[in-house]
């Protein structure tokens, strides 16, 4: 039957998924129950996005080579003999239900760009338009650690904010997540609904498989990525991708059950059709689905040129502010030098940083004297200590992303200064902000961060 609503799915599917972990054989039998469950998703009205992993080992495969090696351009090679390998099958299979499907390999330096992940957002929108499915990767063969998405499970997050989908399916060995790791622990209880994942418990042992790089940690990354835009994140078991289509119908049942309900409820006049009883109106009545883990989306999502702000983009360094500075960007204002404590890392201009709270620091202002003669305000930093704990009131947290005007080491020379300040000491002023409110993306739970890793 034909959706009430056109959706947009995307499914991820890791190497482990596709191709058989010791023999490097694709798993025909999974694959094809892919294809057919995309194709069924389609012709039910749906949009649907595959992210495959994948390339390397069918090059290991094509190439007769039994283990992945460790030279980067080996690597590299056998990534470019897969890959070419992999769509190649994917475009078989989907022709046999005469299902068209594309191919997009991105870096992380592909949307670093915002005109390309713009120009990315229009490919995606056409391939819809004219029926197709695009099947996304990294380009392994280009793609460099400073480039790297890291793992195909973010990859596949970034892309569903990019065509702003309704469903993330992260496909992986079991059927959702357990609080325990229900191999060894046979009282381990699924979890089922996750509605925030700041404070989830659960086993996260699964490391990955030889062939691929990611685990059940990478999972719950990118389900924090992909609900922040919004995106329903769901974690099933690949073997049975079947199970899609039920999960999608029963979250959308359940979704139009708790409307209707809510519709009655918000008119005291209004009464359920005498075909409805009180039962039907709940998601409980509903068949219960197969086994996932659900992680719901942000009722308030990040979109668009925030998501791409702060999510995809490279960091190249980091700029610690205090917290006026910080209750400045809440209130929508733009960063200033005079709320900068630290800078960390080498940067330029126009490139993305992070930005990290130091909470409990004071500023005491101080006057000296330039070497060049001008007088001007210079801050001493310290920090507020509590003095039953002994130590620093709180650690730094990282709370956003900003495209900067100044470079690391300029921003080193006019921090904690007035903007006034700015041409006496660099002889110029291109901007009285580091950052432009327009440039910079606040994290909606910010996190404690250690300064200098990209977390």
């Amino acid at each position: 039957m034909k959706a009430h609503r056109q959706l947009t799915v995307v499914i991820k599917l890791g190497s482990s998924s596709i191709v058989d972990e010791i023999t490097h054989q694709p798993i025909l039998s999974v694959l094809t129950l892919i294809v057919e469950t995309a194709v069924k998703l389609h012709q039910n009205g749906h949009r649907v996005v595959i992210v495959s992993s994948g390339a390397i080992a069918v090059g290991l495969r094509r190439m007769n080579i039994e283990k992945k090696p460790k030279v980067l351009a080996r690597v590299q090679a056998l990534a470019a003999v897969g890959q070419c390998r992999l769509i190649s099958l994917w475009d078989s299979l989907f022709a046999h239900l005469l299902q068209p499907v594309a191919q997009i390999l991105l870096t992380r330096n592909d949307i670093a760009d915002r005109t390309q992940y713009l120009n990315a957002q229009n490919t995606f929108a056409e391939l819809f338009s004219m029926g197709v499915i695009p099947i996304v990767n990294e380009n392994d063969t280009l793609a460099v650690s400073e480039i790297k998405f890291g793992d195909n499970d973010t990859l596949s997050a970034i892309t569903a904010a990019m065509v702003q989908a309704d469903y993330l399916f992260l496909m992986t060995d079991v059927d959702c997540l357990y609080d325990k790791n229900p191999r060894t622990n046979p009282d381990a209880q699924p979890i089922e609904v996750v509605d925030d994942i700041s404070s989830l418990v659960a086993d996260v042992s699964s490391s990955g498989s030889n062939l691929g790089t990611g685990g059940m940690s990478t999972k719950i990354v990118a389900a924090r990525l992909a609900t922040s835009a919004g995106v329903t994140t769901v974690i099933t078991r690949s073997s049975k991708p079947g199970n899609i289509v039920e999960i999608v119908d029963h979250v959308q049942a359940s979704k139009q059950a708790v409307s209707l309900a809510s519709s009655f409820s918000t008119d005291p006049t209004d009464t359920p059709p005498l075909s409805s009883s009180a039962s039907s109106l709940q998601p409980e009545a509903a068949p219960k689905p197969p086994l996932h883990t659900r992680f719901l989306p942000d009722p308030h999502p990040i979109r668009d040129r925030s998501f791409w702000l702060l999510h995809g983009l490279a960091a190249h360094g980091t700029i610690f502010i205090d917290d006026g500075a910080h209750r400045a960007l809440v209130s929508k204002a733009g960063l200033l030098p005079v709320g900068i404590v630290k800078v960390e890392g080498t940067f330029s201009q126009q490139e993305a940083v992070r930005i990290v709270v130091l909470h409990g620091v004071r500023q005491n202002t101080t006057t000296a004297a330039r070497p060049n003669g001008f007088p001007a305000s210079t801050r001493t930093v310290t920090a507020e200590h509590d003095s039953e704990a002994g130590g620093i009131i709180a650690e730094p947290v990282e709370v956003g992303r900003a495209l900067v005007n100044y470079s690391s080491v300029e921003i080193a020379r006019i921090k904690g200064l007035q903007s006034t300040e700015i041409q006496s000491v660099l002889g110029y002023a291109d901007s009285e902000y580091v950052a432009l409110r327009e440039n910079i993306s606040l994290e909606k739970v910010s996190r404690p961060v250690t300064p200098g890793r990209d977390t």
